[in-house]
């Protein structure tokens, strides 16, 4: 099999990586500040907040180009990892002996972003998104009610009902990322795998899948059209044109026949072929980034003439648009406003009009991303029906603001949100996605906001808790993806996806006085679990009995699903980085937003919004100076848990538990040096481990171990060469053995050298210390080559790896690992066991997964 190959990091300029440090407060924490002044009213707490910008929600790009590096170099560093690496390592877990028990699903029923239990300071509840679940990256209907959403990391879900009452039907695919879903005029479903938004959390996928009769059945691995020509890429779009389908694809321009499906892909465009796999310069650093094509238009009047947008969203020399002239790709230099200029060329969607009348783009300006201003070049038209124009912007970001938008820029996210479908019974009817969700009636004359990015700023919204969102109407979650038209009961449907799942409304629907849609329908049902965890906590919940389940979401919060719930609930805002439970009791809480902006409650974080604050920002000072990763590492001391540690540049220490109420009750314990940013810590009887890494990239990554006291004396750098025992690659956790804090366990992320040709990759994935970290032993034995997220200590010694493609278990003992269950192919960000006796599992894609600890054996 093919598979999966780590994300296309985020670059702030061509070749160069994502510089750390780009930090500015995201929508939970500019929500909070907006909100201060109406609570104010009703209680005279509000005080607790500090100062902030405005809640506009564009200063999120920064954050999630940031992330996007950072989780690459965790799986890529200190190389470039070769493609087929996921597909070896998926054939050699399904090798592996099988444990006892099954996996349970604890996270697949509704969970409501606006659940009036959760309206703290930190929430946001009552922004209008209503039930939400993982980011859908791409959709597709057809006119019988049938839907199909493609999740960024869980795969593909089918409906009958015109949204909800979702099935899974890929989950027997080694990659569960999802690029690209398309109906061919016999509405067989097509699926190109590996996300296309290069962000932090993209996959690349194992090429492409066919189902003939998708309105029942599954996906399977023979369903693969062709052959392993498009493993390890991102299917950023499938285009149809007679009986050939085009795939636009991070390594350049592919066709298949529609017909034949057997014969291998046919490359048609490559900009820089020299860097394709198996090209002279395929190990170079900016490999990855150097033949993306983002999409493909046809000229109606002669399919044999066709434009490509090619084009890395950070900009390059290749970016542009092309045809085919004889048999040469020549870049077009005259097209009207569409740009011709490579700096304003980067992402872009093409959408035809059914009746082959208007051509319609948008495009994202790599120069304006770059620059720190807009990064939307605009949207436009070509009323000649033809992509080679001329083309006539009819949309940039002061109109769309001025739209009924909730932003002040629209489109900076551009090159991560995008979508574009013209209504099929109106060439002058188009939606738009970029953050929110767009619309014009008149071919771009006017535009409204149907889907504005939250309900704040507006004057219907109120924090009034019999209402759930004051006078608003529902609005769907930011951040569009993916867009379809179907028809559903004889009526004909909108259908989008994005970073909050599926949502619905009639093509042709009504709206207030602001152009704000009355008619979205959330059909995130609780049957659709795409959910993307950070991590994990449980404790016990003192109120209802048995346990309360939290975990941190990408853009999604963090959740809560207490004893007695049948709906989950959502008490953080934002996105949802490491999580703290109390075991003794689940609504002590700490979570943090990102780059260790922790905050803490112990009430659950219950509030109605009306009463003071219940959760207190505490933040350690690396927060505000932006020394920490994306999402950074704290934990508790195992032997005094009021105890807590944190990683940034600094190894940060408060004594305080979640009784902690400022920042100031943190102490620097060590410095891991300028460039430094602590990746995994660990503490036990005041004994702490850290793991760090600097730079984190390719361009001269290195790592390291730093061991001490939680009161700052007895540290030092633990000598880690640059070849030997631990690989020089990311290490991504630590465990102490709670019997011996000298006995460590370290599990290392990315790929051996037999895939990744970086400077001392080595090989291995989990290694053993009982000298303190001094010596280090490979404990791997039988573990597949594949990155190695978070380790679980059991009782008596067993131990739980949680890997990028699902668990795996070595029994008291023993020197051999088993695979835990049948986890679809999805990273487990975290693993941890519960005061219920079993092992819980954060998925970043499939929600969170239970097993007894009894069963494994």
């Amino acid at each position: 099999m093919a598979g999966l190959m780590a994300a296309i990091p985020a670059q702030a300029a061509t070749g160069g990586g994502s510089g750390a440090g780009i930090f500015a407060p995201g929508a939970a924490k500019a929500l909070a500040q907006q909100r201060t002044a109406e609570r104010s009213h009703a209680a005279s707490t509000a005080a607790s907040a500090a100062a902030a910008p405005a809640a506009d929600g564009s200063e999120e790009a920064d954050e999630i180009a940031e992330g996007a590096a950072q989780w690459s170099e965790a799986r890529t560093s200190p190389g470039v990892v070769a493609p087929g690496a996921y597909g070896a390592a998926w054939t050699a877990l399904q090798g592996l002996p099988r444990t006892g028990g099954s996996w349970r699903n604890v996270t697949n029923l509704p969970y409501n972003s606006d659940d009036t239990r959760y309206r703290d300071y930190n929430s946001n509840s009552s922004g209008g998104s209503g039930l939400v679940t993982g980011r859908m990256a791409a959709v597709a209907a057809d006119d019988e009610g049938h839907v199909y959403a493609g999740a960024a990391g869980g795969g593909v879900w089918r409906s009958s009902t015109g949204g909800g009452k979702w099935t899974s039907i890929s989950d027997g695919l080694s990659a569960q990322s999802t690029g690209a879903l398309a109906l061919d005029s016999r509405d067989r479903l097509w699926l190109g795998t590996g996300e296309a938004t290069t962000n932090a959390d993209a996959y690349l996928g194992s090429g492409v899948y066919l189902l003939s009769h998708p309105e029942h059945g599954a996906f399977t691995a023979r369903d693969r059209v062709g052959g392993t020509e498009l493993q390890s890429t991102s299917i950023h779009e499938l285009r149809f044109s007679g009986t050939t389908v085009w795939a636009a694809t991070s390594e350049g321009l592919w066709s298949h026949s529609t017909v034949h499906l057997n014969g291998p892909w046919k490359l048609e465009f490559a900009p820089n072929p020299a860097y394709l796999p198996g090209g002279s310069l395929a190990n170079d650093p900016s490999s990855a980034y150097k033949n993306i094509v983002s999409d493909i238009a046809f000229d109606p009047g002669n399919k044999g003439r066709v434009v490509v947008a090619a084009g890395w969203r950070s900009g390059d020399t290749y970016n542009g648009f092309y045809t085919r002239v004889g048999g040469s790709w020549q870049k077009l230099t005259s097209l009207g406003d569409l740009p011709a200029d490579a700096a304003d060329i980067g992402s872009v969607t093409f959408a035809a009009s059914a009746d082959g009348s208007r051509y319609y783009a948008i495009d994202q300006s790599p120069a304006g991303l770059a620059a720190g201003s807009n990064a939307l070049a605009g949207i436009f038209v070509s009323k000649s029906g033809s992509p080679f124009g001329p083309w006539t912007r009819i949309a940039d970001s002061a109109q769309l603001a001025a739209s009924g938008s909730a932003l002040g820029s629209p489109g900076d996210q551009g090159w991560y949100d995008q979508f574009l479908q013209v209504d099929p019974g109106d060439p002058n009817h188009v939606y738009a996605g970029l953050e929110e969700v767009f619309e014009t009636k008149d071919g771009g004359t006017t535009w409204t906001t149907p889907g504005p990015y939250w309900n704040f700023n507006f004057p219907c919204w109120s924090i009034d808790p019999t209402k759930q969102t004051g006078d608003c109407s529902q609005t769907t979650h930011a951040d569009q993806h993916g867009v379809a038209i179907g028809r559903y009961h004889g009526k004909s449907v909108l259908y989008v996806g994005n970073d909050g799942g599926m949502y619905r409304r009639p093509v042709d629907g009504s709206a207030d006085a602001s152009g704000h849609a009355t008619d979205w329908t959330s059909l995130n049902d609780g049957t659709i679990d795409t959910l993307q965890y950070y991590s994990v906590g449980v404790g016990k919940d003192l109120t209802y009995g048995g346990v309360s389940v939290t975990g941190g979401l990408q853009d999604n919060g963090q959740s809560i699903l207490r004893g007695n719930d049948t709906v989950m609930g959502s008490n953080f805002g934002g996105d949802g980085g490491m999580t703290l439970t109390d075991p003794a009791n689940g609504c002590n809480i700490a979570q943090e937003y990102v780059y260790l902006e922790i905050n803490v409650t112990q009430n659950c974080a219950v509030n109605n919004g009306l009463g003071a604050p219940t959760t207190y920002d505490v933040p350690p000072p690396d927060n505000a100076k932006s020394l920490a990763r994306f999402i950074a590492p704290f934990t508790t001391d195992l032997k005094t848990p009021t105890t807590w540690v944190a990683g940034g540049q600094h190894v940060w220490v408060q004594t305080q538990g979640y009784a902690i109420r400022n920042s100031s009750a943190w102490t620097s314990a060590f410095d891991l040096g300028d460039g430094h940013v602590a990746t995994a810590v660990a503490a036990s009887g005041g004994k702490v481990y850290a793991a760090w890494c600097g730079p984190c990239n390719s361009q001269g990554f290195t790592r390291g171990i730093a061991v001490g006291n939680a009161d700052g004396t007895g540290w030092q750098q633990i000598t880690l060469p640059a070849t030997g025992s631990v690989p020089n690659r990311y290490l991504s956790d630590l465990k102490i053995d709670p019997a011996d804090a000298n006995h460590v366990y370290l599990a290392v992320n990315g790929f051996s050298r037999s895939w990744n040709e970086g400077p001392g990759a080595g090989v291995g994935h989990l290694y053993e210390s009982h000298d303190g970290g001094l010596t280090w032993k490979d404990i791997s034995a039988n573990l597949p080559d594949i990155p190695a997220d978070s380790i679980a200590l059991t009782p008596g010694g067993g131990i739980a790896l949680g890997t990028d493609l699902g668990v795996v278990y070595r029994a008291p003992g023993r020197t051999g690992w088993k695979k835990v269950g049948d986890l679809p192919a999805v990273a487990v960000t975290q693993l941890l066991t519960g005061p219920d006796g079993k092992l819980y599992a954060a998925t970043h894609g499939r929600g969170i997964y239970t097993v007894p600890l009894w069963q494994l054996r």
